[in-house]
């Protein structure tokens, strides 16, 4: 009997009706209170998710911490006269895109949005989300709220930061029991060395293995490692965006189907 492969591409095509649409969530511009440089988001955090996303064929809202214009970190953008991100060619590419900047100018706050017409968040990191998703409360209930109801929640690089403290509705922490990752203290000591100085005022590993209870785990530094615990889903770092994306888009697919 001959064999039929079938081929079914992650494409948005013109035209395509919506599946849907999730929101992301990334810092508002802070001061580092480290190193006193402005920081905001990591911007392949954004751009390469995104991409998998549209390209899925859902539709995203990008909120912030305190709405308003957002920022990317300077050594994330791939103009910056550091050369540190010049190989994104996936950010590069939507710093063209006329919608993608009036996206970054005028953010909602994330308490004004209605969660329900979302079928998944990703928190997009950045060095902003150290000092801006840690302890923050709206943002704990929001993403829990979206974790409890069995949507795809998902949090990449720094902005796992909130997972150190984020609390169920029964109040366990949200990673207890969970398998999950976010940025290495590997890759930390190699950011640092880059620059010369401690960047980070915490480091993401160091505390969450001080958690009874749950397991957090990385792979070789840098490279797009990314798990799916149920619906927490996390990415180890900057290079994880597009995994963790493609995780989420795995089970809203399941759904769908």
């Amino acid at each position: 009997m001959r064999k039929v492969k079938e081929v079914h591409s992650y494409v948005h095509f013109h035209g395509a009706p919506s599946k849907g649409k999730i929101l992301m969530v990334a810092s508002s511009p802070s001061v580092s209170q480290q190193t006193n440089w402005p920081i905001g988001f990591w911007a392949a955090e954004l751009t390469h998710p995104l991409r998998v996303f549209q390209e899925a064929g859902y539709d995203v809202e990008l909120v912030s911490t305190n709405g308003g214009k957002l920022e990317m970190d300077g050594y994330s953008n791939p103009l910056d006269e550091s050369g540190y991100s010049s190989h994104d060619i996936i950010s590069l590419g939507y710093l063209q895109k006329p919608e993608f900047t009036a996206m970054l100018e005028n953010t909602k706050k994330l308490t004004e949005i209605d969660e329900k017409k979302y079928d998944a968040i990703f928190l997009i990191g950045g060095q902003g989300p150290m000092y801006t998703f840690r302890g923050n409360k709206d943002l704990e209930s929001l993403f829990v709220n979206f974790y409890e109801n069995g949507k795809p929640s998902a949090s990449v690089c720094h902005s796992t930061a909130l997972l150190l403290e984020a609390k169920t509705s029964d109040g366990e922490l949200l990673v207890k029991g969970k398998t999950w990752t976010g940025f290495a203290d590997a890759e930390e000591d190699f950011a640092d060395q880059a620059v010369g100085m401690k960047i980070q005022p915490y480091r993401i590993e160091t505390e969450a293995r001080k958690i009874d209870g749950t397991t957090f785990k990385v792979e070789i530094p840098f490279s797009a490692y990314a798990i799916a615990d149920g619906n927490l889903i996390t990415g180890q770092q900057q290079n994880s965006g597009a995994a963790a994306a493609g995780l989420v888009v795995d089970q809203l697919s399941g759904k769908n189907n």
